[in-house]
């Protein structure tokens, strides 16, 4: 499959990707343009708006904290809903930094990434966060709840499009995408495709950023953290889909333990999203 068919035709909104088209098992395919995955939406150009509302996108889902949508707000699709269902991708570790660390990660006036992942590639609190980020958002209790109130939604979106994002796109975005294309039945080799395709998005700021740590003297555990902070560190997420099988015994028991799906919800995941393929 062609991945860069699904990135929409926006120019306001990074990461923009459809799952539609994705192949599952029993040929089926997820149907085009009813499952949308995006960066934040504070840059979408009115044409962006304009082009969302016509799939229509009925529901908007933002995985953001408070503090990372200071600048960025995001702009609203018209007619559709908004819904803010935080998840703290730190697993309340940002909480246990010091004041100067915690001026340092949101005392600007925007949230700027790129401002803080040098600082972050040096720091030992913020590389546990980055590193660690995976198996938090998928063992952490509240993390869990999170997207399990995230299924709730997309179950409660009878109509319309869902369109869910956080800042890049890429860390919660990208695990809520692996656990909603679980649901659907695709194989492990098509969540992790479309989980790692978030590193063509990145790659000029990876390769930049990672220069400018080497320069100040990082070695591979800050390259790490700057891998894992502005792009996706595929091998990790795969480590993390593997720890799922062996605690849980399969990503099916995952999502009908911690996510609380029934076997009708995903009758009904599969009834609204799939279709035959041609």
């Amino acid at each position: 499959m062609n991945y860069s068919q699904q990135f929409l035709p926006v120019r306001g909104i990074v990461n923009a990707r459809d799952l539609g088209g994705y192949v599952v098992k029993d040929g089926m395919v997820v149907k085009d343009r009813m499952l949308i995955r995006t960066a934040h939406l504070a840059g979408a150009t009115d044409e962006d708006l304009q082009f969302l509302s016509g799939i229509p996108v009925t529901k908007i889902i933002d995985f953001r904290m408070e503090t990372e949508k200071q600048g960025t707000v995001d702009r609203m699709i018209p007619c559709a809903e908004y819904v803010a269902l935080p998840v703290d991708g730190s697993g309340n570790a940002a909480a246990e930094m010091t004041e100067e660390e915690k001026k340092k990660f949101t005392g600007q006036k925007k949230f700027e990434i790129k401002q803080f992942v040098v600082f972050a590639a040096f720091n030992e609190k913020a590389q546990k966060i980055a590193l660690g980020m995976y198996p938090t958002l998928l063992f952490n209790p509240e993390c869990q709840r999170q997207f399990a109130r995230f299924f709730r939604q997309v179950l409660d979106t009878e109509n319309g499009a869902v369109l869910y994002h956080c800042s890049q796109g890429k860390d919660r975005t990208g695990i809520a995408s692996c656990l909603l294309l679980a649901a659907l039945g695709a194989d492990k080799e098509t969540i992790v495709a479309d989980f790692d395709a978030t590193n063509k998005v990145y790659e000029r700021d990876v390769k930049k950023y990672c220069r400018r740590v080497r320069l100040l003297g990082g070695k591979e555990d800050e390259i790490a953290v700057v891998k894992s902070i502005l792009g996706c560190n595929t091998e990790i997420f795969v480590k993390t889909l593997d720890r799922i099988d062996r605690e849980y015994g399969s990503m099916e028991a995952y999502l009908k333990g911690p996510m609380g799906l029934t076997d009708e919800d995903i009758l009904i995941l599969r009834q609204r999203y799939l279709e035959r393929m041609p």
